[in-house]
C-alpha cells in the first residue's frame, strides 16, 4: 500500500469506524460464539498471495464481529471504559503513524516528558504532597501503566 492508497482506504477505515460507533447499540454486548469458532471460518494454512482490500474487510465482520465483546456498547459495564472515543482514535492513529514508544528519556522525549507533566497535573487534581510530583524535583513521579489482560 503506498500513500496514495493509504489516503483512500484511512479514510474508508474512518468511515467504518464512525458506522460502528454510531450503531454498536444494535450489537449484542457480548458474543455467542464458542471457543474454536474462528478455526472453521479461516483457512487451515495462510494465503500464499495477498488477498484483496475488499476481502479483507469483509472478514472483519464475517470472522471478528461475531466474536467480539463491544465494549463501547452502551450496556457494557464490564471491567472499565474503553476510552474510544472519536478523539482517543484520532489520537490513537497519530500515536501509531509516530510508532514512538516512551520507555526512556532518549526513545522518545517529547513522549516522556508530556508524561510526566500529566503524571503532575493528576497528582495535583489529587491534591496529593508535593514529593509525590516530578516538579517537585525529589524521587516523585509516577508512569501511566495500561492494564492488559494477557
Amino acid at each position: 500500500m503506498d500513500a496514495a492508497e493509504f489516503r483512500v482506504r484511512g479514510k474508508e477505515i474512518v468511515d467504518m469506524v464512525a458506522d460502528y460507533l454510531e450503531n454498536v447499540q444494535k450489537r449484542p454486548v457480548y458474543p455467542a460464539v464458542q471457543p474454536g469458532y474462528m478455526r472453521q471460518l479461516l483457512p487451515e494454512t495462510a494465503p500464499e498471495s495477498a488477498e484483496s482490500w475488499e476481502d479483507v474487510i469483509g472478514d472483519i465482520e464475517r470472522v471478528i464481529m461475531p466474536g467480539t465483546a463491544h465494549w463501547n456498547h452502551p450496556q457494557f459495564h464490564g471491567y472499565f471504559p474503553s476510552a474510544r472515543s472519536y478523539a482517543a482514535i484520532c489520537a490513537d492513529m497519530l500515536s501509531d503513524a509516530m510508532g514512538g514508544l516512551g520507555f526512556t528519556w532518549a526513545a522518545n522525549p517529547a513522549c516522556t516528558e508530556l508524561e510526566m507533566i500529566m503524571m503532575d497535573w493528576l497528582g495535583k487534581m489529587l491534591d496529593l504532597p508535593e514529593q509525590f510530583l516530578f516538579c517537585s524535583g525529589g524521587k516523585g513521579g509516577g508512569v501511566i501503566q495500561m492494564f492488559s489482560a494477557h
